[in-house]
């Protein structure tokens, strides 16, 4: 936890919800061009702020760092829910990364999966695996996968619906203040502004976790260009986050430069997201069923 407030991700989160507030109050005085890829860029920067929320900043205060970061401006999944999941991701310090019933932020399925679904939803989750899949399709497998797993868990958990119930009358207050008072219509919302979103989301994450039979391997690092370094908080040196966790995103950089020459030869180092796109747009990062048996 850090031991002072953490001025630079408190005007980062200042920024992003008075733009997010500018964004909405003036959606109609902009062309749809603009304010939908503006929007678009803006819930991805909140995204990376929330990041930074769960791993203790900018405040050593948890109940606050959950107030700036637990607006549900991506309305598919409740930050409690969210902030779980990606504890439960960073622990055992990395061993367990991109293990099916112990990564939940992986997209690996478990031997045999394939075989048994149908042909669509098989091409779907092997074109998952490529990256234009996992801009296009991606975000849809994604909250498909989310929330039938979090229905089942409703259906037994009372403290689950506690939180979805929760979260849903917040994003329906959202969704009014949105669709209401500053008349963006729902579905361009939700299609041109949330969707496109988790696709740049998705293609932070993309190359950042591939299995190996050694879990210092697993984790990947692109060395982006300081408009996406920002965008996404530097959560693209996943190499220097994973080792340094708690570390706030403005001093990853230089944690990174003292760690690239030995960390080269571990996990992969790509540079600029031009040479992912370059390499896996249609080819796959990843199998779609995990490579490895020792999996539960």
């Amino acid at each position: 936890m850090p031991h002072r407030l953490d001025w630079r991700t408190l005007a980062v989160a200042c920024f992003i919800l008075g733009g997010f507030t500018l964004w909405s109050l003036y959606f109609e005085a902009l062309p749809l061009w603009l304010s939908a890829p503006l929007g678009t860029v803006l819930l991805t920067w909140y995204g990376s702020l929330q990041h930074e929320t769960i791993h203790g900043h900018p405040t050593r205060s948890r109940r606050l760092n959950g107030m700036i970061g637990g607006l549900p401006l991506s309305v598919w999944v409740p930050y409690a829910i969210y902030r779980k999941t990606h504890i439960q991701h960073h622990r055992q310090s990395g061993r367990r990364l991109t293990e099916v019933g112990h990564d939940p932020e992986s997209f690996y399925l478990p031997a045999g999966h394939l075989a048994q679904v149908g042909p669509l939803r098989r091409f779907i989750l092997q074109a998952n695996c490529t990256l234009m899949g996992r801009l296009t399709v991606g975000p849809a497998v994604a909250i498909g996968t989310f929330w039938s797993a979090e229905m089942r868990k409703a259906c037994v958990d009372r403290r689950t619906r506690r939180t979805w119930v929760r979260h849903a009358i917040v994003t329906t207050a959202l969704l009014v203040w949105l669709c209401r008072v500053c008349h963006i219509p729902l579905s361009v919302y939700l299609l041109l502004v949330v969707y496109p979103s988790i696709s740049l989301t998705h293609l932070r994450s993309f190359a950042e976790h591939r299995a190996d039979d050694h879990s210092p391997l697993r984790t990947n690092v692109v060395e982006a260009d300081p408009f996406w370094a920002l965008i996404f908080l530097n959560n693209n040196l996943h190499v220097a986050h994973h080792a340094y966790p708690h570390v706030p995103w403005h001093e990853l950089p230089d944690l990174w430069r003292g760690m690239r020459d030995s960390t080269v030869r571990l996990g992969r180092v790509f540079q600029g997201y031009g040479e992912v796109v370059r390499e896996y747009s249609f080819r796959p990062f990843i199998t779609a069923e995990h490579p490895f048996a020792r999996v539960d």
